[in-house]
């Protein structure tokens, strides 16, 4: 059995066909091969959000923020070292900025990652997860798609991740029928711990783990945009 098939099987995909991007168009974009079960996810998936939470970048999304070929896999590289650099107590990254690909994140502000070495054996780049591209840093040894499926059945547990992840069984939501923008949309790159201090000094009843509901993100980010 392929990851994908018991990805599919544990959390399908949409019913409707959607069109293949153009992948020699997109890796000539990024300058590198992807990984070819990136690929089949993202012709099986489309964009959306899996169990409410993780959304994978897609080639030329109309939101920057979930753009594989936008500016977010750059400009997070190159912020990655400013954070780490801004804490009080700069921890060591645990892989080079350069060498790694966003590809994306979560509603928590989780940003997700290929670790992309070997250079140019796409198919055995590692996920790498961190909080806001701050400490601490989860490396999953395997594709994208094992990560989901190990995640999604319970089998891997990351650390940032909520705890209620799941409470309810996996589901997939299309980006066309989600309700308003997720914050993974609305968001710019933050800890979410700005945002829990944010909340909580506003009168907000936010715990210290678990997920920032997409109304107290909004709030956030409609105070801290003007």
């Amino acid at each position: 059995m392929t990851a994908l098939t018991a990805l599919t099987g544990l959390c399908p995909p949409p019913a409707a066909a959607r069109p293949s991007p153009d992948w020699l168009r997109v890796e000539s974009m990024l300058g590198k091969g992807l990984p070819q079960d990136y690929k089949e996810l993202v012709t099986a998936y489309g964009p959306g959000q899996f169990s409410g939470f993780i959304t994978l970048y897609q080639p030329h999304a109309p939101s920057e923020w979930t753009d594989l070929t936008g500016p977010m896999p750059a400009r997070l590289r190159g912020q990655i070292e400013e954070v780490r650099r801004a804490a009080q107590r700069p921890w060591r990254l645990p892989h080079s900025p350069e060498d790694l690909l966003a590809m994306g994140v979560t509603d928590n502000g989780d940003h997700l990652f290929w670790v992309t070495r070997p250079a140019g054996t796409p198919d055995e780049w590692p996920v790498a997860v961190s909080e806001a591209l701050g400490a601490p840093w989860f490396t999953y040894d395997g594709s994208l798609t094992e990560f989901l499926v190990s995640v999604l059945s319970g089998t891997t547990s990351v650390p940032m991740f909520p705890e209620d992840l799941l409470d309810h069984a996996p589901v997939f939501t299309p980006s066309a029928l989600a309700s308003g923008a997720s914050a993974a949309d609305a968001l710019p790159p933050v800890s979410t711990r700005v945002i829990r201090d944010w909340a909580n000094a506003h009168g907000y009843d936010l715990p210290d783990r678990g997920r920032v509901p997409i109304k107290i993100a909004e709030a956030w980010r409609r105070a801290n945009s003007r």
